[in-house]
């Protein structure tokens, strides 16, 4: 524990490396930098930690945004005791009665990876993401912390992943693909009202949904998700 306590005081210290600047992909006309580190292998109470610090996790990269000027990116948190689905929520649970879930840990398929380039090239075409099967192992399926894959299926055919960080009070949302002839259905939408009902039977805390950011488009669903709680001055609060 005491190798624990000392990294999460370098933590809070921020003795940690910058990216340079770069344009913001979500903004126009703003910068954006990250600080954070690289860890082949991290335990759950040091992750749990660092989400209640709004960290988020790339691949084998742990970082959180230090933009100048900007403070837009902001952590969001749903607690799972509280959270009541919105009438659309509710809407899309409706529409996928007919799926199940099967939880479990991250394992590749070709079935998986198939599901993902489908969704990448219609979903968001020209995205700089890698679509190689050495990416996609690479980003969602190294075990560097305690983690789980969800999968949706209906009648046995695959139609939905969610991969999710989990730590010992907290779980938090990596990444969500669907197959794109079912977006009829709001699969990711209903994906979140259920994960977060599963975190909430696992007797989970809160449910990690990452930064949204007022103004951008694709990150406004975050904030339909509630109540919930935003990460401001080092503080989580009610939105």
């Amino acid at each position: 524990m005491d190798d624990h306590h000392a990294l999460l005081q370098w933590l809070d210290e921020q003795a940690l490396p910058r990216t340079p600047l770069y344009d913001c992909p979500y903004l126009d006309g703003r910068q954006a930098r990250q600080f954070g580190f690289a860890a082949e292998r991290l335990p759950s109470e040091v992750y749990t930690a660092l989400m209640g610090r709004g960290f988020r996790r790339s691949g084998a990269v742990f970082y959180a945004m230090e933009c100048p000027g900007c403070h837009a990116c902001v952590p969001l948190r749903v607690p799972t005791a509280t959270f009541r689905p919105s009438r659309s929520q509710r809407r899309a649970l409706a529409k996928n009665r007919d799926v199940t879930v099967d939880y479990r840990a991250p394992v590749y398929s070709e079935e998986s990876f198939a599901l993902y380039r489908r969704y990448l090239a219609q979903q968001h075409p020209g995205s700089p993401q890698g679509d190689t099967r050495e990416d996609f192992i690479d980003a969602f399926y190294r075990p560097v912390v305690e983690a789980l894959e969800a999968r949706y299926f209906v009648d046995g055919r695959l139609i939905g992943v969610s991969l999710l960080d989990v730590g010992e009070r907290a779980w938090s949302s990596v990444y969500h693909f669907f197959d794109p002839d079912e977006r009829s259905r709001s699969v990711g939408v209903y994906s979140v009202v259920a994960e977060i009902s599963e975190a909430k039977r696992r007797g989970v805390e809160h449910y990690h949904l990452g930064f949204w950011i007022e103004g951008a488009k694709t990150m406004a669903y975050k904030a339909d998700f509630g109540p919930h709680e935003l990460l401001r001055d080092g503080a989580w609060r009610p939105a």
